[in-house]
């Protein structure tokens, strides 16, 4: 039983750590995003067609 206990401990902490990966890459693409969609915005009147 104490081999169960200590994969689901292991799988567990996995777990947390991948989602805590995910959760900062997100944050970094919204803020990327962000940043560019507001860079766009303010250059959109120097564009000539």
């Amino acid at each position: 039983m104490e081999k169960a206990y200590r994969t689901m401990k292991n799988s567990g902490a996995g777990s947390i750590v991948i989602g805590i990966i995910i959760l900062v890459t997100g944050v970094a693409a919204g803020v990327i995003s962000i940043v560019n969609g507001a860079s766009l915005l303010k250059n959109k009147n120097e564009i000539t067609f």
